[in-house]
């Protein structure tokens, strides 16, 4: 038996495509375009890994190691190539609460127990529930991200060290001003210039890469006075050592790291999944959902026993990646290697690049990323699609993604079932088979949202004394569907009347069989090439 169980666990998980490179050979320009967009990311990586270390309340270098670390595993063994992962803001503002309650020590615990729920997660291919997510909700979450991270450069407009955490994120700040403030605007708008001409001039170096030498280059050799990557911390550091989180091995801890693990795995999987799926609308690729599934896990146990924050997939560098050229795994692991280069040798180097540069980047990328012809859709789309487009960006922006997608996803599954519940209705005629029968023909769905319609199609009063309820054109959905099945045979059979079941499909004809209401244990012709009318058992579900 447990063999036999574990054959059973071993056919659920398919084969991952490890391959570096899936649909083309390596040839020398498909290595540079790698390695050059690796590190695109990895110079974008620096201060976002820094700034979500901050918002988490933990040393920079926790930030820079996760980014290293969970940016190195996926793309080795991610569900799709293009896809860059690390550090994200999503998951330091649930981190930061536990930090400041209970520690750091207790933060590395919960990365893994993390990670060990998403391994589960994809073991079990909970991934492909993302295909749940209609596109309304996916135009959204795109608009929404694109805000989130437009909003997020506004902190680096800010005099370096001013703003503070308040345990709930950083907060506050004293704004740029003067000559300073617009020196920087200036620049920023130098990168974006930078990026929007080169692909017109030659594509030998990705557009952002050549934004940011550009940027630095002026800064550095002018002297210019802007805030660079040094003034948000030192980035210098060694490799990551492999350290057990100092915490009790006990229920209490368990209980403490719990929610968080839940919550954390939840979000973390949410977002790479629809970053997975947004990277292969770009891309023309389909699947891998489990396999990004058991890859973030892996990575975050990884990182746990590693010293780093844990993380999930990036939509912004992912963007940054594909926009640059990056269709392999090579970009990604470049992208991770360069970053740890930064670490233990190039710190001094990379720490003197203008932040306004990396804003100019990300800028692009918002531009890039938000939905402009969502405007469009939302005039051509019903009322309802277009209302959860922009429910789901303003649940974005004001909590966070896994927020908005699960509100969307339910406001979406509502108004479906609302719509569905208002189809059904029954045309009546009298029996050709039963001599003063009386047959009502149901059509559209029997599920929880049209069981009370359903009940209220009936003339109990004036009908004969055998009903049959057709279901040909019907269906019997759910618990409720057969609590309204044997309500009304519960009032026909108070009445001195009986009803008949007839035209039961395959589906319908076990869900009813496994309840107890069938008085005839047989088979239902799925053709209708043969009427079988059904008797009902009442009392099955409680009363009526």
């Amino acid at each position: 038996m447990p063999r036999a169980m574990l054959a059973s666990f071993a056919n659920r998980i398919a084969k991952p495509d490890l391959r570096w490179m899936p649909d083309e050979g390596l040839t020398v320009s498909r290595l540079r375009i790698e390695l050059l967009s690796g590190l695109t990311v990895a110079l974008a990586l620096v201060p976002e890994a820094v700034a979500f270390a901050f918002v988490a309340g933990v040393h920079p270098l926790v930030g820079l190691y996760a980014a290293f670390m969970v940016g190195l595993i996926t793309a080795l063994i991610g569900g799709r190539p293009g896809m860059i992962s690390g550090a994200t803001g999503a998951l330091a503002v649930v981190m930061v609460a536990l930090v400041a309650e209970h520690g750091v020590e207790y933060l590395f615990a919960t990365v893994v127990l993390m990670g060990v729920l998403q391994v589960i997660a994809g073991a079990m291919h909970w991934g492909r529930f993302i295909r749940l997510v209609p596109h309304p909700v996916m135009l959204g979450f795109v608009n929404g991200l694109a805000i989130v991270i437009f909003l997020a450069q506004m902190g680096q407009f800010k005099v370096p060290g001013t703003m503070e955490n308040t345990g709930h994120g950083l907060s506050g700040g004293e704004w740029l001003s003067g000559l300073q403030l617009y020196t920087m605007l200036g620049l920023v708008a130098l990168t974006m210039a930078v990026i929007w001409v080169m692909p017109r001039i030659t594509r030998i170096v990705p557009a952002p890469l050549a934004g940011i030498v550009v940027v630095a280059a002026l800064v550095i050799g002018f002297g210019l006075d802007v805030p660079r990557v040094g003034d948000l911390a030192s980035i210098e550091g060694g490799l990551p050592a492999f350290h057990i989180p100092m915490v009790p091995l006990n229920w209490e801890t368990f209980e403490i790291i719990l929610p968080y693990a839940v919550i954390l795995a939840a979000i973390g999987l949410i977002e790479s999944l629809l970053t997975l799926n947004l990277v292969g609308e770009i891309t023309g690729k389909r699947g891998g959902a489990s396999q990004e599934c058991i890859a973030q896990g892996v990575s975050n146990v990884a990182t746990g026993f590693f010293g780093g924050m844990g993380g999930c997939a990036m939509i912004g560098q992912s963007m940054i990646n594909v926009k640059s050229g990056g269709r392999t795994r090579i970009a990604g692991i470049a992208a991770a290697l360069f970053l740890l280069v930064f670490i233990l040798f190039a710190s001094p180097l990379i720490e003197q690049i203008p932040l306004a540069a990396l804003v100019g980047v990300m800028f692009m990328v918002v531009i890039g990323t938000f939905a402009w012809n969502s405007f469009k859709i939302m005039r051509k789309v019903p009322l309802m699609d277009a209302f959860v487009i922009v429910l789901v960006t303003v649940v974005t922006v004001m909590e966070d993604l896994a927020v908005a997608v699960v509100v969307g996803v339910i406001v979406s599954a509502l108004a479906y079932a609302w719509n569905n519940a208002k189809r059904i209705h029954a045309v009546t005629r009298d029996s050709e088979t039963e001599e003063g029968a009386k047959v009502y023909e149901i059509q559209g769905p029997l599920f929880f949202g049209s069981s009370d319609g359903f009940i209220e199609l009936f003339d109990i009063q004036n009908d004969p004394d055998t009903v049959i309820v057709d279901f040909a054109e019907s269906r019997v959905v759910d618990q409720s569907a057969l609590q309204a099945i044997e309500n009304i045979a519960g009032k026909y059979e108070a009445a001195g009347k009986r009803v008949m079941l007839r035209h039961l499909s395959r589906d319908c004809h076990k869900l009813l069989n496994k309840a107890g209401h069938l008085m005839v244990d047989s088979d239902d012709d799925p053709d209708y090439e043969l009427a079988v009318d059904y008797s009902v058992r009442t009392g099955v579900l409680g009363g009526h």
